[in-house]
């Protein structure tokens, strides 16, 4: 068979394609070269809790608020129980370049209990408490902005005690036709006496045994603005500015404050932001099973 002998025109579309292969082989690398370094993993949904990584000296706001940028360029953001469905996140790098970025948060839906017929005194709390109340209210706030540079919850989350569950983040009740605040704890309901632990390291910001709504109350510090609040304990057995470790015993389980039995309210917050403590620790169930040999 005859060979055909490249032309001009040959050699001509050869080096058209070679230089199309190495003008697309470059975009291909810029983009490469354009990856964001900003790293986001968590729980992108109301309640939830992300952890973000950027390069040192990075700022970032989300909607136009600043969020603190830790050691080793890790931030936390936190989502309320009724956060917006897209958030903006704005990213200012070192050498001034931006990068802005729309989180899309999953929303939920709550359970909404509508109870009526209860007397005035079970639904309002009486004038002469007010005064108390609203001062024990900004001792809670104090301890939840504390601004801790320490990571303590570095060693991860674990249930402060075993039980039913009772009560979960975000549900709300109507009494006598009043919505009152929805619920931003899990409910752990076992008997008196049962031990209640820290889920996680930090340091105890307060241990009060007998605040008007929560009775027995710890907060604890678990550094760059998290914290978690555990209520209605029958005894408290730690004090304010101990270091306490990730299952270390806090006090016991009771019905103290405004109760309707034994259990336990445990919540966590970033700042002032009511995260759900379900997404930081296994499904009760799993802690429950008998473990397998």
């Amino acid at each position: 068979m005859k060979r055909r002998r490249l032309t001009k025109r040959d050699f001509l579309i050869a080096l058209v394609i070679v230089l199309a292969l190495s003008m697309i082989g470059r975009a291909m690398g810029g983009e490469r070269q354009k990856v964001s370094p900003l790293k986001l993993t968590g729980q992108f949904v109301q309640g939830g809790l992300v952890t973000g990584y950027a390069p040192m000296g990075t700022r970032i706001s989300v909607d136009g608020k600043p969020v603190p940028v830790r050691q080793g360029g890790r931030f936390l953001i936190g989502f309320g129980r009724d956060a917006k469905r897209r958030v903006k996140l704005v990213a200012n790098f070192p050498g001034g370049r931006l990068e802005t970025r729309v989180l899309k948060i999953k929303k939920r839906r709550y359970r909404v209990q509508r109870i009526n017929g209860l007397p005035k005194k079970m639904v309002s709390p009486p004038a002469k408490v007010l005064k108390r109340i609203r001062s024990e209210g900004r001792q809670i706030k104090l301890a939840r902005l504390k601004d801790t540079n320490q990571p303590f919850f570095d060693g991860g989350f674990m249930w402060p005690a075993k039980g039913r569950i009772s009560g979960v983040y975000g549900s709300q009740r109507v009494l006598n036709g009043k919505p009152r605040r929805p619920h931003f704890g899990l409910d752990i309901a076992a008997p008196k006496g049962t031990p209640v632990v820290a889920a996680a390291a930090g340091i105890v910001r307060i241990a009060a045994k007998n605040l008007y709504f929560t009775g027995g109350t710890v907060l604890i510090d678990h550094g760059y603005g998290l914290n978690s609040v555990y209520s209605h304990l029958d005894t408290v057995s730690i004090k304010p500015g101990m270091r306490i470790k990730k299952g270390g015993k806090m006090g016991t389980m009771g019905a103290t404050g405004r109760a309707t039995g034994v259990h336990l309210d445990w919540r966590v917050n970033l700042y002032l932001t009511r995260l759900d403590p379900a997404f930081l620790v296994p499904p009760m169930k799993q802690v429950l099973a008998p473990k397998v040999r």
